[in-house]
């Protein structure tokens, strides 16, 4: 439901007339599929160090989406860094351990999304697959 007022919102802020919409919703759905498959692999491969690999990576992807997937990536990266911040907060008794580590992702996303190469970020010995 949230999605969907989302959509319908930008569609008019945007002027989007029909083929736009659907242009909106392609691209930005793609953007929102590089972005979790990025999430997928980081969690699959669970090498130690490529956590902002995989943050750029998947920005970069979508980014390339045109303006719709990198709006989609920035939507999903600021959801889920606050949604961490949140958790990490609630688990260390308010202590604010992590915001360090959430401000590093912020910035390795929006390298991404700024069409920069994650390989930047690349820790030596990921296996090549990703």
């Amino acid at each position: 439901m949230k999605l969907s007022i989302i959509l319908i919102f930008c569609s008019l802020v945007l002027g989007v007339s029909s083929q736009g919409w659907l242009d909106f919703v392609r691209e930005a759905g793609q953007g929102s599929g590089d972005t979790w498959r990025a999430y997928y692999d980081m969690r699959h491969v669970n090498y130690r160090g490529a956590d902002k690999y995989f943050h750029a990576r998947g920005n970069y992807d979508a980014a390339r989406r045109r303006p719709r997937g990198a709006w989609a990536a920035k939507v999903i990266s600021d959801a889920r860094e606050g949604i961490q911040r949140g958790l990490d907060r609630i688990k260390n008794g308010g202590s604010g351990h992590g915001e360090e580590d959430s401000r590093a992702d912020q910035r390795a996303n929006r390298w991404g999304r700024s069409g920069k190469d994650p390989n930047h970020f690349r820790p030596a010995g990921l296996p090549s697959k990703y």
